[in-house]
């Protein structure tokens, strides 16, 4: 969105353009001759780096567009001022370049225009495809495009039921991917509504609330406590006021704020500027007013949309892995064609008879049910994660969260709360106390590690009772009102028992905290006892200058120079382990305090971050963390969580910015922490991570995170705390703000993909077996074992209800605990092919078996069709039964632990017996009553396929733990004995 402006004829032209041409003169000569309907001031885009190299070059022509009045008359002209030049102009010439007047705003007239040129003051948002083309876009998967043609191929052959069933799996995956795929917009929708949109601006000389996608540039917007700033505001009124920027900067206190002009220099240490307040952050403490110099997509909020929008995510690992399974099917169909074709004409079997039994059977060989079931699992595990307080967008991020190799971390709001905490209290005693507990509720109490005792419990409530009194915040429902470290104490008071503990005390005097006094002062007076005392909190040195005495055992003591080095020594310990530490005194006068005691604030780590980040990390998933904070509180955060640190392991944004990309790479993978870095820096780590062949996980909250969870493999954003444009950009949305939720996705993501590969194996052991019969006695002349509705029925057995519940099986703990998968490694690999085979030749050998015996005199009857058909369903069953595990036994995992499938096996005996039983089914499926014996005889048969896969899981077992001590082959059998023994020392 382009901010434009319409501006005034008269003086008020001519006076704009000589205070912009004081600035810019070569601009002047192109105004006052109409060559430009446009000014763009400055092209620093805030907290990004400026990339302007001079003042006159970010002062560029932009054409108009829409309905503004042409450079001619003047009447039209855009301009936006970023906040980098912004903050270099007095407010008053910033209010000249926008024509406006901070008295009385702006004229609703003159909003209306400015409106017709600029838009509304929100973001362009991509216009959602109709419904229709939402369904038709489920059918581009390779796969499915390949079952399509599939179903094609069948119906130009005459093989109406094949192109029916193919066609209805295809439906039905796109029918219930499309149907996941509204429910997940109509969830985020919900999120969306949950944005504040309103704000306080001053217009026709009234102040009253409008929308805040009504400003444009040049409103005179006021600001309190708790508002969220709906623009980009040059300020020219900051009355104690400060903003909190973590969602941009990654800074946990909050910014303070002026109105004066900063040099060339005045960025502060994560590139915000100090008298521009930034759309989308948060007023903590005091008042203030400001300009609209940027809406929409030209504010610092805008140019990160974008960098958003230009990073493209990349594909899941299951849809490459089911793009390769699609094109070496298409390989496997063609090659299997070209076989069949010459065994046919070797045979001297007809070119049209044997290419339709060659196309019959490749069109067979394609698994409709694999798409089915991969759907209907990754369904079930957005689901589960549902109910485990996680949002997931797509079908495939589910299962993308087993491949995950490496978590990037955000510090502020993710793995911690932002919300600041005390931590640590020493009193002036030398009692020492920890706090449980995170963040701004009552939730926790005062652990004293020394042993509780009654003057530790008193000096530790006067400590608290002073810095809640000594307090401007305010804790409503849970929400902060004033200053983060004042809530930090507040709560501590509130933990410790201290309500209202200002009720005792009429306020008399207050002297509020300054950068330059580094304390904060109220004077005020006993409402029982009428003594008059000043209250006193701040820096450890500062406040220790001001002290004469000292607490101890409710008596005061003079405060010796030995005391005071000791309590600077203490303060500096808990400095080092990234608090935030603050002394609190108070006495009759501000030069003649009494020192109470210290008290340690930081934002820690959520409850559960540490035994989360170590799970991941025992399951050979790294864990790296990204912060805007300084060093110290990031180390101190760091290893508080587990991560460990060492020379080489912690980086900064300065020294990423002397890093090329390619030695990025080589760094990037032993790092472990990254401090001080903005939006670019956290990109740049993400990308380099995939080149060294990672699959990223990416989590955030702030507006700073967007650009990184859009590019990483899989984005994650707060549910609670998350801004809304990081709950637009990521793929899973953590509804309740808990980094162990992560945990539990990986797991879900593991799981899924093992119930897919169980299945894959299930599906092309049974595929194998069909194609074989039914090739082998095409080829060699032999009678078909199986009548056409026979082969049907199996193949919607084989694809129906046994199949789909293999993908329900429960998370299995073993699983859990898995290393990533190796995303380079196909779908089907060498162990499954060999599973197949085993499980294939033992079905092909026992049905065969089975169709030989019965068929003793040459002739092909009803009975020797049912015995053949039940043999093979009941095959199908136990190797359902086998399929549930790769490597445990079926005893081992339990029965009825997949409840499901044991219902799906069921009803498949059912329908079994009724095929085989029922009348008018018989005539259907020609087939006949079998006896007892009959079906004792089938199912000692049929189960050796589990039989055999047991003993396969068990052989494999073995190997993989080592032969034990003392066992080897030669042992099975006596070997000749050597004079040499060099077997015996083998």
């Amino acid at each position: 969105m382009r901010t434009k402006v319409h501006w005034h004829e008269g003086g008020e032209v001519h006076n704009s353009i000589m205070k912009v041409s004081a600035r810019y003169p070569r601009t002047r000569e192109k105004m006052l001759n109409g060559h430009t309907s446009a000014i763009y001031v400055g092209e620093g885009i805030g907290l990004l780096p400026p990339s302007a190299s001079s003042s006159e070059e970010s002062l560029s022509p932009v054409p108009s567009k829409g309905g503004g009045a042409g450079g001619e008359g003047g009447e039209g002209a855009a301009m936006w001022v970023s906040g980098q030049e912004g903050s270099r102009l007095a407010w008053e010439e910033v209010a000249r370049l926008l024509l406006s007047d901070p008295t009385s705003g702006l004229l609703s007239r003159e909003v209306l225009a400015r409106r017709q040129t600029v838009g509304f003051n929100e973001f362009e948002e991509t216009q959602d495809d109709p419904l229709w083309k939402k369904y038709l876009g489920q059918f581009k998967e390779p796969l499915i495009l390949l079952l399509l043609v599939s179903s094609v191929v069948s119906l130009c052959m005459g093989q109406f039921d094949d192109a029916v069933v193919i066609t209805l799996a295809i439906v039905i995956v796109a029918t219930v991917a499309f149907i996941q795929e509204l429910r997940t917009d109509r969830a985020l929708e919900e999120l969306k509504k949950q944005v504040p949109a309103t704000c306080t601006c001053l217009r026709d000389g009234c102040l009253r609330e409008y929308q805040a996608r009504e400003l444009v540039p040049g409103d005179v917007v006021h600001l309190s406590i708790g508002d969220r700033v709906p623009a980009d505001l040059r300020l020219m009124e900051a009355i104690d006021l400060s903003i909190d920027e973590s969602s941009f900067t990654g800074e946990t206190e909050p910014g303070a704020k002026v109105s004066s002009i900063l040099s060339s220099g005045g960025f502060g240490v994560s590139g915000s500027l100090s008298n521009i307040a930034y759309m989308g952050t948060f007023v903590r403490t005091g008042h203030g007013r400001g300009i609209v110099i940027s809406t929409g997509e030209k504010t610092q909020f805008g140019e990160l949309v974008k960098m958003m929008q230009e990073e493209e995510a990349p594909r899941t690992p299951l849809q490459k892995n089911m793009d390769m399974l699609a094109k070496k099917l298409s390989i496997f169909s063609f090659c299997f064609i070209g076989v069949v074709f010459a065994l046919g004409l070797y045979q001297g079997i007809p070119i049209q008879k044997i290419f339709n039994i060659a196309v019959s059977l490749a069109v067979a060989a394609i698994p409709e049910g694999l798409p089915i079931v991969v759907t209907m699992t990754l369904c079930l595990g957005i689901r589960r994660m549902a109910q485990r307080s996680a949002l997931v967008k797509g079908l495939q991020t589910v299962e993308t969260l087993g491949c995950v190799t490496t978590v990037c971390s955000d510090k502020t709001g993710t793995l911690t709360k932002n919300e600041m905490t005390v931590t640590n209290i020493v009193t002036s005693e030398g009692d020492e106390c920890c706090l449980t507990g995170v963040g701004y509720s009552a939730d926790g109490q005062v652990v004293f590690e020394g042993g509780y005792s009654e003057l530790a419990n008193e000096a530790v409530t006067k400590l608290l009772e002073t810095g809640a009194v000594c307090n401007n915040a305010q804790i409503v429902s849970g929400q902060l009102l004033g200053q983060p470290t004042d809530g930090a104490i507040l709560a501590a008071a509130i933990k410790h028992g201290i309500y209202n503990a200002g009720d005792k005390y009429q306020r008399l005097e207050e002297i509020p905290f300054k950068s330059e006094t580094k304390t904060m002062s109220v004077k005020v007076k006993n409402k029982k006892t009428g003594e008059v005392e000043w209250l006193v909190k701040g820096a450890v040195e500062v406040v220790l200058r001001s002290c004469t005495h000292y607490q101890q055992n409710m008596s005061v003591l003079p405060l010796s120079q030995e005391r005071h080095r000791h309590i600077l020594s203490v303060a500096l310990k808990r400095s080092r382990r990234g608090l935030r530490v603050l002394a609190i005194a108070r006495g009759p006068s501000l030069n003649e305090l009494s020192y109470m005691g210290l008290v340690g604030i930081m934002d820690p780590p959520r409850e559960g971050a540490r035994p989360s980040v170590t799970t991941l990390q025992s399951t050979g998933v790294k864990v790296k963390m990204m912060t805007g904070d300084a060093q110290e509180t990031a180390c101190a955060i760091s290893q508080a969580v587990g991560l460990q640190l060492g020379p080489t392991t912690v980086y900064s944004g300065e020294q990423l910015d002397a890093i090329d990309d390619r030695l990025l790479v080589r760094f990037v993978q032993d790092a472990t922490v990254f401090y001080r870095v903005s939006p670019r820096h956290k990109l740049r780590i993400v990308k380099a991570l995939q080149e060294a062949g990672e699959i990223v996980g990416m989590t955030g909250d702030g507006v700073n995170d967007v650009v990184a969870l859009k590019r990483a493999n899989i984005g994650i954003a707060m549910g609670r705390m998350g801004s809304a444009v990081s709950k637009e950009a990521a793929d899973m949305i953590l509804n309740d703000d808990n980094f162990t939720t992560i945990l539990s996705a990986i797991e879900e993501g593991k799981c899924i993909f093992h119930n897919i590969s169980n299945f894959v194996q299930f599906q092309v052991s049974t595929s194998l077996v069909a194609l074989s019969l039914i090739a082998l006695s095409t080829l060699f002349g032999l009678p078909s074992p199986l009548n056409p509705m026979q082969i049907l029925l199996i193949n919607v057995i084989m694809d129906g209800p046994p199949a789909l519940t293999l993908g329900m099986e429960p998370i299995d703990e073993d699983v859990k605990m898995q290393p990533p998968r190796d995303t380079t490694k196909d779908l089907i690999t060498k162990k499954l092919v060999r599973n197949c085979i085993i499980s294939a030749a033992v079905i092909i050998c026992g049905t065969l078996w089975v169709f030989r015996s019965e068929m003793s005199d040459g002739r092909v009857t009803a009975r020797d069709t049912t015995m053949t058909f039940a043999c093979f369903v009941m095959y199908d069953m136990f190797n359902a039964m086998s399929c549930r595990s790769d490597n445990k036994s079926v005893l081992e995992i339990g029965l009825t632990s997949n409840w499901y499938l044991f219902v799906a096996l069921t009803a498949t005996v059912g329908c079994l017996l009724a095929v085989v039983y029922l009348p008018f089914l018989q005539w259907v499926f020609q087939t006949e009553g079998i006896h007892l014996s009959d079906w004792l005889y089938l199912v000692c048969l049929t189960s050796t396929v589990l039989l055999v896969s047991e003993l396969r899981k068990f052989l494999d077992r073995w190997a993989e733990r080592g032969w034990p001590q003392g066992v080897s082959v030669r042992n099975l059998w006596p070997a000749k004995k050597s004079k040499a023994g060099w077997m015996d020392a083998v």
